[in-house]
C-alpha cells in the first residue's frame, strides 16, 4: 500500500528559514549571494533536512522479517518444526512492542530520500503542458508522457514500514497451517505477510522552499541594496508561479494571489520610501499560513 501526503514531516521543514542563512555574506566587500545561488543552498539544506527526518528503522521489524523468511525457506526444505521454531522467532522479536499499551500501527523497516529539481520557468511548464495536451489529443500518449515527466520539484521522504494489523496475525496462521499439515497453504500466508508493507511518501515542493529563502534574503538587504531585494523578490514571485504551474499550488488558491500581490507592494515600497520592514512580516506571515495549508495532512 502507498499513500502519498503532504504532512507534519514536510510542514516542520519549510514553515522556518531553511538555507538563506547559510549563503549570508560573513566578510565585508563579499559578492552577495545570487538568486540561484540561494536556490542551490535552499535544495542542499532541503535534501540534508529531510534525511534527519527519516523514520529510525525498527531493529526488531527487520529481524522478524529474516525470521518470517527463514521459516519460508525451510518449508522448502521440507523442515516444518525448523520453520514452527522460526516463526516463534519472528513473533518473539515483536513482543515486547505487542505488548505496550499504544503499540504502533506501523514499523519502519526501510527509508529513503529522493531529490528531483525542475530548473526552468513558469512560462517553460506552461509551454510543456499546452504542447502536451495537443499531442495527447492527437493520441501521442507516450510522447505526451515523456515530456511531462521531468516536471516535478520536489524532495521525498518514503518510508516502507511493516504493518502490525496484519503481520503477527499472518505468522500466527502459518503456524497454524503447519501443525495441520497444510504446508502449501503456509506457504502462501508466509509469502503473502512477507510482501505486504505500507509504503508512505512525504512530498516537500521545492519552490515554496527557495521562495521562503528569498523573501527571507530580501527582507535582510532591503534596507542597503534595493535593487538586490528586489532580484530576491522576483525570484520568489517566479518561484510560487513554479510552484502554480507544476501543482503544487492550485489556481483556486486565494493565498496565492495574495502572495504575489504582497511582493508587488513591498517591490513598490522599495522603490519608494524603503519602509518595507512590516509588508515583510506581513507577507512573511501570510507565507507561513499558505503553507500551513498546502502542507496540512490530506486524509
Amino acid at each position: 500500500m502507498k499513500k502519498v501526503i503532504l504532512s507534519a514531516i514536510a510542514a516542520s521543514m519549510i514553515l522556518g528559514v531553511s538555507a538563506q542563512a547559510k549563503v549570508e555574506n560573513k566578510a565585508e566587500g563579499a559578492q552577495p549571494a545570487t538568486v540561484k545561488q540561494i536556490n542551490t543552498a535552499t535544495v542542499k539544506q532541503a535534501k540534508s533536512d529531510a534525511i534527519s527526518h527519516q523514520k529510525k528503522m525498527v531493529k526488531e521489524a527487520i529481524d522478524s522479517l529474516k525470521n518470517a523468511h527463514e521459516a519460508l525457506v525451510l518449508l522448502d526444505k521440507k523442515d516444518k518444526d525448523g520453520a514452527v521454531k522460526s516463526i516463534e522467532k519472528a513473533l518473539g522479536k515483536l513482543e515486547v512492542i505487542l505488548s505496550a499499551k499504544t503499540s504502533p500501527k506501523l514499523l519502519p523497516i526501510k527509508s529513503f530520500v529522493t531529490v528531483n529539481e525542475f530548473i526552468g520557468t513558469s512560462d517553460g511548464i506552461k509551454a510543456t503542458v499546452k504542447l502536451a495536451k495537443e499531442l495527447l489529443g492527437d493520441g501521442k500518449v507516450q510522447q505526451a508522457r515523456k515530456i511531462l515527466m521531468p516536471l516535478t520539484s520536489e524532495v521525498d521522504v518514503t518510508t516502507v514500514s511493516l504493518p502490525l494489523v496484519s503481520y503477527p496475525d499472518a505468522l500466527k496462521l502459518a503456524a497454524k497451517y503447519i501443525h495441520s499439515g497444510k504446508i502449501a497453504m503456509a506457504k502462501e500466508v508466509l509469502a503473502i505477510a512477507l510482501n505486504t508493507f505500507d509504503e508512505t511518501t512525504v512530498i516537500v515542493p521545492l519552490p515554496l522552499l527557495k521562495a521562503t529563502d528569498l523573501i527571507a534574503a530580501a527582507s535582510n538587504v532591503a534596507a542597503k541594496d534595493k535593487e538586490l531585494a528586489i532580484r530576491y523578490l522576483n525570484g520568489a514571485s517566479e518561484n510560487l508561479k513554479v510552484a502554480e504551474a507544476l501543482g503544487y499550488v492550485s489556481k483556486s488558491t486565494v493565498t496565492y494571489q495574495v502572495l504575489q500581490d504582497k511582493i508587488d507592494a513591498i517591490k513598490k515600497e522599495i522603490k519608494g520610501k524603503n519602509k518595507a520592514e512590516k509588508l515583510f512580516d506581513s507577507l512573511k506571515e501570510k507565507l507561513a499560513d499558505f503553507k500551513a495549508k498546502v502542507f496540512s495532512p490530506k486524509k
